[in-house]
């Protein structure tokens, strides 16, 4: 039988490392994404780093009830696309992603199905069934997303030290696949105030609040296949005593990708559901936080700053 390559892609990690890398925070809603074009960049190159042609990607998000979106029912019609759908708890977070992504991995390897699989990931929790596949003769290489300085982002040292070989995604792919939306202009009679534009990023500024140098190895976030949230710490990190400033800057970069892409009636439905975030919205304050002050676990006092500084932001900004 003639040897294949396979790609598992966790949507999560890639959209909202993407993100982060296009506007500077995780929220996907701050990116229009061409998935056949970015699909088919993903295949080009795990054709040429495997030397091998590509069996099938398989593609894991998760969904109300598991029920595909109108966007995700175009990606899984897309060619050699294998569509795999977790599902949203009661409590907003993804379920079933990274246990489904798992199992495919070590039942693929089992089965003999590709030679060489192509994990587009991050996330720890998929170590062991990356270390499972490679006992049935697969080689693993983790694909991850390049940050603007060309690192691989959001990767556990766990999934890096189990893996064949860390190769990041060309940024070619990212950049001819991906843009910023742009909201529609409003009339001038609409328009009401928005955020100003920020300065530093949220890493700028963590990198500036008296955190001690090591040489030691930094540790990195983790990524969780449940679309993008953080998972289990892989490396002890001393927590800031104030983070209030990241958590300003954060949520002011979460505002300004809103101010992009969020139209007249997002902001309605927004103020209408006050005092809750949005899901969406709410995991990028979380994602990003942690990315910025290099905490895989946030405090819940760090949490709720965060959500208290997104409404006072919010209203200073509204009014």
């Amino acid at each position: 039988m003639r040897s294949h390559c396979s790609v598992f892609v966790d949507a999560g990690y890639l959209l909202a490392s993407i993100a982060t890398r296009v506007t500077g925070t995780s929220l996907r809603s701050g990116i229009h994404v061409e998935y056949r074009r970015l699909i088919e960049a993903l295949i080009a190159q795990a054709q040429e780093l495997s030397g091998l042609p590509v069996l099938r990607v398989h593609w894991y998000d998760s969904a109300k009830n598991a029920v595909p979106d109108a966007q995700q029912e175009r990606i899984g019609e897309l060619p050699k696309v294998k569509l795999r759908l977790g599902r949203f708890g009661v409590d907003g977070q993804q379920k079933g992603v990274d246990l489904r992504l798992g199992l495919d991995l070590v039942t693929h390897a089992r089965n003999g199905a590709a030679d060489v699989f192509v994990l587009v990931s991050g996330d720890d929790d998929l170590t062991e069934a990356v270390e499972e596949s490679q006992v049935h003769g697969v080689q693993v290489v983790v694909m991850a997303v390049p940050t603007v300085a060309g690192k691989a982002h959001g990767v556990s040292r766990h999934l890096v030290r189990a893996a064949d070989e860390l190769v990041t995604l060309s940024p070619d792919a990212i950049d001819g696949a991906v843009m910023k939306v742009e909201a529609p202009a409003e009339p001038a009679s609409a328009t009401t105030a928005r955020p100003a534009p920020v300065g530093p990023t949220p890493k700028d500024i963590a990198s500036s609040i008296g955190r001690p140098t090591s040489s030691e190895p930094r540790p990195v976030v983790v990524y969780s296949s449940s679309t993008g949230s953080v998972s289990r710490p892989t490396h002890h990190d001393d927590l800031l005593d104030d983070p209030s400033e990241v958590v300003a800057a954060v949520v002011d970069r979460v505002l300004q990708s809103l101010e992009r892409s969020a139209t007249a009636e997002s902001w309605s439905g927004l103020e209408r559901g006050r005092p809750s975030i949005p899901r969406e919205i709410d995991k990028a304050l979380l994602l990003d936080a942690s990315d910025a002050l290099g905490i895989y676990d946030l405090s819940d006092h760090t949490r709720y700053e965060l959500r208290d500084q997104f409404w006072n932001r919010y209203d200073e900004i509204r009014t």
